[in-house]
């Protein structure tokens, strides 16, 4: 798998990696051997970056693959980078981002990772004036000199946070949704972090799975996914369950993608290749729920990049049915 470099992180990775949100609550239940079993088959597929939260299961995706590293340890293999976010486990108030509350929730994910060092630390979406507040750096810039952390960065919603949080000079790197539904950040956000050799995580790239043209309008999904609960934004942002679009409107446009994909390629693949032929993207973080999922999605990197004409047709689908749902309100 082709590697890249994640930032200012001073690490490579390979450019497709794997979102562990399904192992904590949000997608249904997984099975703790199932996630065991696919994280397994990601890193057999050249899988080297991992993405978790300490909110996911209120840790349990954390030490699910805190399990993985262990299993690792003294067989030659190379454990995966894995970065961590947290700040959403408490009421989102600026001032609760803070240097104690940093201090106990990194030291939270060092256990539930088994870790003496986190890798990569992200906030987690953090209400917007804590971008412009010198104090919340000045906390993370301590966790990296004194070794709890080796790098921080941030996911944002917006394409205005990540611009705010590209101007901090220590941050490593900056997760966004970026996906065929959400162009936007092609704009301004992966040039600027280009520029300030900042690292781009490319999230929901899938678009909760309307990407992978496996859904319907028959398609119901249980009640304890995300894709019920939170179409309307109910439970936290709607860019985050089927990237901001209308159901019905995404449906549409996938129908639209699919003559652009290359015989043999699945749908899925297809939107992935699309994320990895942005050069300035360090890693895409697609999730999965089963091994074959999680190897399907790494086999994307060996596609070959989609010609400049599929590319403006891609472009083309979103600014016939996505663009006025969703350009300018992330």
């Amino acid at each position: 798998m082709e590697n890249r470099q994640l930032g200012r992180t001073g690490r490579q990775v390979g450019v497709v990696g794997l979102g562990a949100w399904q192992f904590g609550t949000g997608w249904g239940e997984v099975d703790e051997s199932d996630a065991l079993g696919t994280l397994r088959a990601a890193l057999d597929s050249g899988v080297s970056f991992i993405d978790t939260a300490d909110e996911y299961g209120d840790g349990r995706s954390e030490q699910i693959i805190g399990k993985l590293l262990r299993s690792l340890a003294g067989t030659g293999a190379t454990a995966p980078t894995v970065a961590t976010k947290m700040g959403r486990r408490v009421a989102q108030e600026p001032e609760n981002y803070n240097a104690a509350n940093f201090r106990a929730w990194t030291d939270r994910s060092r256990s539930n990772l088994g870790v003496e060092r986190l890798d990569l630390v992200q906030l987690h979406c953090p209400p917007g004036p804590v971008y412009a507040n010198d104090e919340v750096f000045d906390a993370l810039d301590a966790l990296v000199e004194d070794g709890t952390i080796g790098a921080y960065g941030v996911s944002v919603r917006s394409c205005e946070e990540a611009l705010s949080a590209i101007r901090r000079p220590n941050l490593a790197t900056v997760q966004i949704v970026l996906n065929t539904f959400r162009t936007k950040p092609l704009e301004q956000v992966l040039p600027a972090a280009a520029q300030a050799g900042v690292g781009i995580i490319a999230r929901v790239p899938l678009a909760s799975g309307l990407l992978s043209g496996r859904y319907t309008a028959a398609t119901v999904f249980g009640a304890d996914d995300h894709r019920s609960y939170n179409r309307g934004g109910e439970v936290f942002d709607v860019g985050e369950t089927f990237s901001g679009v209308d159901y019905a409107t995404g449906l549409e446009a996938v129908e639209r993608l699919r003559p652009l994909v290359p015989e043999g390629v699945a749908l899925a693949q297809f939107a992935l290749r699309w994320i990895v032929d942005q050069e300035a993207v360090s890693v895409v973080i697609p999730g999965a729920r089963h091994a074959g999922q999680a190897q399907g999605n790494a086999a994307a990197a060996a596609l070959a990049p989609l010609s400049r004409e599929t590319h403006k047709a891609v472009q083309e689908v979103y600014d016939d049915l996505i663009r006025p749902q969703v350009h300018d309100r992330w």
